[in-house]
């Protein structure tokens, strides 16, 4: 027995709820998936330490412009990384007054544990799914979080919408650009 189409109502009832539920775990298993601490980060480290290994050392200003924050968010988010050691400053090469950050062999050593953990995570949860299937869902997931990102951008919304700011997204030409985890950060 097939299942009655669902309105377009309904529909995006079930998509917003399955969005919540999904959200909810991914945050559940950054706190405690697969090796437990070992996968456990902080969502803005993480994304942070990904953007900067991806890239390259830059300063604070090209930091935010490229995760599209604002310059004393990541200012206020870096400290940590830096009093931890995961994040080293060094004098910019052409102009020794400007901050260049850079991750540091701590920092590239735990992001390279964290992101094996996350891998292993998803081998066990996507287990029994083919490649294809792998293939079409981050397909989908990238194809969401362009819509996401370019809906905070400003270009996706009416006037009357309360602006926001796109964390770490693929761009809003629909390239996407691996800047980070979107997998449940």
């Amino acid at each position: 027995m097939s299942k009655p189409t669902e309105t377009s109502s309904e529909l995006l009832e079930r998509l917003q709820h399955q969005v919540a539920l999904f959200a909810r775990r991914a945050e559940q298993t950054r706190l405690g998936g697969v090796g437990k601490a070992r996968n456990s980060m902080d969502r803005a480290a993480y994304l942070l330490l990904n953007r900067l290994d991806r890239e390259g050392p830059m300063g604070v200003k090209a930091l935010a412009e490229s995760m599209g924050i604002d310059s004393s968010t990541v200012t206020r988010q870096v400290a940590p990384l830096v009093d931890t050691g995961l994040v080293k400053r060094t004098s910019h090469p052409d102009d020794g007054r400007a901050v260049v950050l850079a991750v540091s062999p701590r920092g590239r050593g735990r992001l390279d544990e964290v992101r094996d953990s996350r891998r292993r995570l998803m081998a066990q949860v996507t287990d029994g799914w083919s490649d294809g299937e792998r293939e079409v869902f981050t397909d989908l997931l990238v194809r969401f979080n362009t819509a996401l990102a370019d809906w905070h951008a400003g270009l996706g919304r009416g006037d009357d919408e309360a602006p926001g700011a796109a964390e770490d997204a693929p761009r809003a030409n629909g390239a996407y650009e691996p800047q980070g985890d979107t997998q449940g950060a």
